[in-house]
């Protein structure tokens, strides 16, 4: 919590002494009239109002290799977390006790739609509001897969937030790796080089398909190429059935900055244990582009 606090004072000794008040009176950097901290006092009252625990932008995957029912499940997934007893049990745990969050869907590198903008989170009414508006758009499927793209889209979205948080964090689904647009890496770096922090969800519910470019070991592609940050995870998804139950756990932890059990585990100055342009290399040896 912030200590807010300001000094207020009317000398009249001089006055009523009849001395020099001329240097007595001059106000100085140490007073301040009435009016001038009654503003003091508004403005930092709106700073206080406008304090978060964090800032959360959720980054969803519409691609066309996630069939329907997966994004039906996806957007439940993340309506109910947002509503459930837990995620408002953390949310009351943070020293401000809400957060600010805007979730967004994507696909290719010029494909992605805001579907909630910014909102604050602070108790059931605020969550059911944002859980309603997740639920209400209607879903839908595109082509390609361009993580760089997400989080290049993500990026500036924390400079039109009203909200100012203790931590920025991207909060990233999907189940191929990037295809389109600039490199992954690239773009994760970009994000760290701004304090942000990035996440991720790695979809593996499905057995690798040559026809959707999935790979075996998408979980290590997200932990080497693409999460970053200090205590950033990744928590994969590979049965549909925990589908749900994952994304309440990363948001569990999210809004309370805790990190899994397991943290990823990665060795600097390495190369990663996979290829972090294997989405690309897939897509060019495919379709020749």
């Amino acid at each position: 919590m912030r200590l807010l606090f300001s000094i207020g004072a009317v000398l009249v000794a001089g006055m009523l002494a009849g001395g020099d008040v001329a240097g007595i009176a001059a106000p100085g950097p140490k007073f301040e009239s009435p009016e001038r901290r009654s503003q003091s006092q508004r403005l930092a009252a709106d700073k206080d109002a406008q304090a978060v625990d964090v800032e959360l932008i959720l980054a969803v995957d519409v691609s066309y290799s996630m069939d329907m029912d997966e994004l039906a499940v996806q957007r439940e997934g993340y309506a109910q977390a947002i509503q459930s007893k837990e995620f408002l049990q953390a949310l009351k745990l943070g020293p401000n006790g809400r957060i600010a969050v805007t979730y967004f869907e994507w696909a290719a590198s010029s494909d992605q739609k805001m579907i909630i903008p910014w909102r604050l989170v602070d108790g059931p009414e605020t969550a059911d509001a944002v859980a309603a508006e997740i639920m209400k758009t209607p879903i839908r499927r595109a082509s390609r897969t361009s993580i760089s793209g997400a989080i290049t889209f993500a990026m500036p979205l924390f400079d039109e937030d009203p909200y100012r948080g203790l931590r920025r964090v991207i909060d990233i689904s999907g189940d191929g790796p990037n295809n389109n647009g600039g490199p992954v890496t690239v773009a994760r770096d970009a994000a760290l080089e701004k304090g942000i922090v990035i996440n991720g969800l790695p979809i593996m519910v499905k057995e690798p398909s040559y026809s959707t470019m999935d790979i075996d070991n998408l979980d290590l592609y997200y932990e080497d190429c693409v999460i970053g940050g200090p205590g950033s995870f990744v928590i994969t998804i590979k049965d549909r059935d925990k589908f749900k139950e994952a994304i309440r756990t990363k948001l569990l932890m999210e809004v309370a900055g805790r990190t899994p059990e397991r943290p990823v585990m990665r060795v600097a100055d390495k190369e990663p244990r996979v290829n972090c342009l294997i989405g690309e290399k897939i897509w060019s040896d495919r379709w020749g582009r």
